[in-house]
């Protein structure tokens, strides 16, 4: 996501979900860039505190400015390396939690919608069934209400702004959105609902199995 000019990042202390000699895990706050930005004033960022913390601490994977949740970092490059390798192989488990407008009509389903960037409006993506690459995201209604529908969102791959589009695709725009949703459904929230809730890999060292939670905050 592009940063705003007047980019006033969150002043949430760094947050630790877990720590060993060979993974930082932190809980990034919505607002917040993962990596610092090209210009000068984006130079606050999660990547940045996580080094102020822990020096050898090196971002693995990234989560949109306006997503919350789960980040991992590697303190050696081992560990880099082999959880990389995870992200690309999709050899993780991850799972979202959005609050979206409307009433979700199935229980539960299967977004399968090829997405590519809209290069004269990037980087916003979308939905090209001749040019764009294979995506897909299952989904678990979890709660209706009058407006919105809760969803855990499983990506089984890792496209720029998949889980947005996807469910915007299904008639169900993530509240906040301010890149996709309606006017309306972007003031519904002061935030974008959208946090990575959960997240598992293996173990750099030995290859367990271990997996990670964050609440989520709306």
């Amino acid at each position: 996501m592009r940063p705003p000019l007047d980019y006033q990042p969150p002043k949430d202390p760094l947050k630790i979900i877990f720590e060993d000699d060979d993974l930082l895990v932190v809980d990034k706050p919505s607002g917040l860039l993962t990596v610092p930005g090209k210009a000068e004033h984006l130079w606050d960022c999660l990547e940045y505190r996580a080094k102020q913390y822990c020096d050898e601490a090196r971002i693995i994977h990234r989560l949109d400015m306006d997503t919350s949740g789960i980040v991992i970092l590697a303190k050696n490059a081992n560990a880099h390396r082999h959880i990389g390798l995870q992200f690309e192989r999709r050899h993780t488990s991850k799972i979202y939690q959005a609050l979206a407008w409307g009433n979700a009509e199935k229980d539960e389903g299967l977004i399968d919608l090829p997405l590519r960037c809209d290069w004269p409006n990037r980087p916003l993506q979308l939905i090209d069934f001749d040019k764009g690459k294979s995506a897909q995201t299952r989904y678990e209604v979890l709660e209706r209400n009058e407006r919105t529908s809760r969803f855990d969102l499983f990506p089984i791959t890792g496209r720029s702004h998949q889980l947005r589009v996807h469910l915007l695709a299904l008639g169900h725009p993530i509240l906040g959105d301010n890149f996709y949703a309606p006017l309306f459904v972007q003031a519904a929230h002061d935030r974008l609902c959208l946090h990575a809730r959960f997240l598992e890999v293996h173990h750099p060292n030995g290859g367990e199995r271990i997996s990670f939670e964050s609440g989520v905050p709306f």
